[in-house]
């Protein structure tokens, strides 16, 4: 049963990561042949305030630089 973890900094609504988990699903599926049904993936979300990126809070380093996040959402 192959289970897949993925992290991201919360904030992106249930349509979005309904969709993560639709692709990865399939991704899974046609690269390993492995049955749907016995696909995990979970989606674990950690607040921005607990996110570090070079050295510094997520949160401040989108001041500085604006990188994609869930804020950017389409």
């Amino acid at each position: 049963m192959p289970i897949v973890q993925i992290t991201l900094i919360e904030g992106r609504n249930q349509a979005i990561k309904a969709d993560v988990i639709k692709r990865v699903t399939d991704a899974i599926v046609d690269s390993t042949s492995a049955p749907r049904e016995s696909i995990r993936v979970i989606l674990n979300e950690v607040p921005a305030g607990n996110w570090g990126v070079g050295g510094v809070l997520w949160q401040d380093s989108r001041k500085k630089q604006p990188m994609a996040g869930p804020t950017d959402e389409k």
